[in-house]
């Protein structure tokens, strides 16, 4: 028979075992200022989109949407202030894809990706061009997959680290053309670029957004973009599939994500609010003058299978390459 301590007791335990603001409905969010952490400084692409999205969200939203830029550990700091952030939707991750290949960068992590945090709107792609010295004698993709078969190990490539995407693009490059290159690690763009025109190192897959001064200016050649699709800044440069590397796909993307246990009403309030002010045309135009790519995100449980397939992706390539030793 059920008596009331029995009743009380099988209450607690219900209490215990529904998730965390189960309850919670989606009109009473936010509860406070929502803050956007990004993994970039101020002024590059990712953070000036974010704040652009931001921008747009906080009028809809009734409270503050505030951006904070915390730089460190190829975005793992970043990440793990999110993953360990109270689950309330007040605190959400702006992070570029090493976010999927870090799991497999760094043995040790303080948090899991895939359980710690919850994927809640891909912001855009961010596609990389492929750029060579302009004294090197090459002037498209097959050239220079020529030249690096007559010369292997030869040619250097700069790049931002182990498991950064232009790092990843290029090991990519090799791994389907069967060529070999060296490659230079660089703290950032600017600094890669300056070495590929003072003819210190020969190419690199850069940013579009952070080379097309130097492409403009005619200082590098640009050879091909690693998306899927031409980049419309640069609507005369192949992709690298078109230019003879069938299936070639290496583009960065900034996912936002939310704490692993934050409440599905406000998961898809969310992805709702961030997505429609992506896709508001000042928005997009902002994202294209950038020399990156808008994108319709899909909903966040499609997103969580994403993620898991670009962590065994970018995974399965950084164990070929060898990338994770030279941390």
């Amino acid at each position: 028979m059920l008596t009331r301590r029995s009743l009380l007791a099988a209450s607690m335990l219900a209490a215990a075992l529904t998730p965390v603001g189960s309850a919670v409905r989606a009109e009473d969010y936010p509860s406070g200022p929502v803050k956007f952490i990004v993994s970039f400084p101020p002024g590059g692409s990712i953070d000036v989109i974010v704040r652009a999205i931001a921008a747009k969200m906080q009028p809809r939203l009734g409270k503050p949407v505030v951006v904070e830029n915390r730089v460190g550990a190829s975005g793992l700091l970043a990440a793990g202030d999110v993953a360990k952030a109270d689950p309330d939707g007040l605190t959400l991750l702006a992070a570029a894809s090493s976010l999927a290949s870090n799991p497999t960068l760094f043995k040790s992590m303080p948090f899991d990706t895939l359980k710690d945090l919850q994927p809640v709107s891909l912001l855009f792609r961010t596609p990389l061009v492929l750029v060579v010295n302009r004294d090197l004698p090459v002037k498209s993709v097959g050239d220079l997959i020529a030249l690096l078969k007559q010369k292997p190990g030869q040619l250097n490539f700069a790049h931002g680290g182990p498991g950064s995407a232009i790092h990843l693009a290029a090991e990519l490059f090799q791994t389907m053309t069967g060529t070999k290159m060296n490659g230079v690690p660089y703290r950032g763009t600017p600094l890669g670029l300056n070495d590929l025109i003072g003819g210190h190192v020969q190419l690199m897959f850069a940013d579009v957004g952070g080379a097309m001064g130097q492409i403009s200016a005619g200082q590098v050649r640009a050879l091909a973009v690693t998306s899927t699709e031409r980049v419309p800044v640069l609507p005369n440069v192949p992709t690298i599939a078109e230019a003879g590397v069938p299936g070639f796909d290496a583009d960065g993307w900034t996912l936002v994500c939310a704490p692993a246990r934050t409440p599905q009403p406000i998961i898809d309030k969310l992805s709702a609010e961030i997505g429609m002010a992506a896709q508001t045309p000042e928005v997009r135009a902002l994202i294209i003058k950038l020399g990156t790519l808008p994108v319709k995100s899909p909903q966040p449980p499609e997103l969580k299978v994403f993620l898991a397939a670009e962590i065994d992706r970018w995974g399965k390539l950084i164990e070929r390459s060898g990338a994770a030793k030279s941390l």
